[in-house]
């Protein structure tokens, strides 16, 4: 039996997807937090159990039976807390007897503002001795286009640095390929995108599918510090979204490592290729 958690977040519904494709629905379980918020995949024949990464007492329940576990990283802020969730669930996985774990977590070149929390996740997963898997994420290419087209233009502090982004389907399905072929058994894959684009290069596709001109205007740190703020922007994700784009700016995010595409057995959508699908 394989099981993923967080079904019912973005990554986790295309995960299920993906593996339906795979697997019988049979062989498949979904530890979710609302199990009423997933019948549909019950009545397709998932098993859907009720696991709370706030109460750990659920959790070995929820992962009875299961060889092999995606714990999809928890969105819980503050970092303490996202923290806690990962621990639980390890300590889970090793009370039912799991016998692998495959964990979504970010890239190595991430900033500690969003990045420790995985590295630091890694490190007890590992002390835990569970076997294990990290698919370490890049930048999603979803969330560079979320509302973009409602936008005048766009406004960074990112310069002329490049983003090996993914789009999130295509991270899904690579988890999917890894959770049911026994041959990705690794410890660790560094994923990217297939191409590494700046702000100004998007800000084009995305003037050649809206019709209009869409300019991109980069500003130094502490102006895009103040427009966030003037938008009401918490002064929390202020400081990570500073820290993202000084990262993609000294270069961080620009590595094409081309595991992804060695996964899917094809090439990963590009930007372009995201943007024309988003028109």
């Amino acid at each position: 039996m394989l099981l993923v958690t967080g079904a019912n977040g973005q990554l986790g519904r295309r995960v299920v997807a993906h593996l339906l494709t795979r697997i019988p629905a049979a062989e498949l379980a979904v530890s979710v937090r609302e199990p009423a918020d997933a019948a549909d995949l019950a009545a397709l024949g998932v098993s859907v159990r009720r696991g709370d990464f706030d109460e750990p007492d659920t959790l070995p329940a929820a992962f009875a039976g299961v060889r092999r576990m995606l714990l999809i990283s928890s969105g819980a802020n503050p970092h303490a807390l996202r923290f806690a969730h990962h621990e639980a669930a390890t300590a889970g996985a090793v009370a039912a007897g799991v016998e692998s774990l495959v964990y979504t977590s970010l890239s190595t070149a991430s900033p500690a503002s969003i990045g420790e929390v995985h590295r630091k996740t890694e490190a007890m997963i590992i002390a835990s001795g569970l076997r294990h898997t990290f698919l370490r994420h890049p930048l999603y290419t979803d969330n560079f286009l979320n509302g973009v087209l409602d936008e005048p233009g766009l406004v960074t502090a990112t310069g002329d640095g490049r983003v090996a982004s993914a789009l999130r389907d295509d991270l899904a399905e690579a988890a999917a390929i890894v959770l049911t072929d026994e041959n990705h058994d690794r410890d660790g894959y560094d994923l990217t995108g297939p191409t590494a684009w700046t702000q100004a290069e998007l800000a084009a596709e995305l003037s050649a599918v809206a019709g209009r001109e869409f300019a991109h205007e980069a500003v130094e740190p502490g102006e895009y510090a103040r427009l966030l703020r003037a938008e009401e922007v918490p002064e929390g994700l202020v400081g990570v979204l500073l820290d993202i784009h000084a990262t993609i700016a000294g270069g961080g995010f620009a590595e094409v490592t081309g595991e992804l595409e060695k996964l899917l057995g094809r090439a990963p959508r590009t930007m372009a290729e995201a943007v024309r699908a988003l028109a």
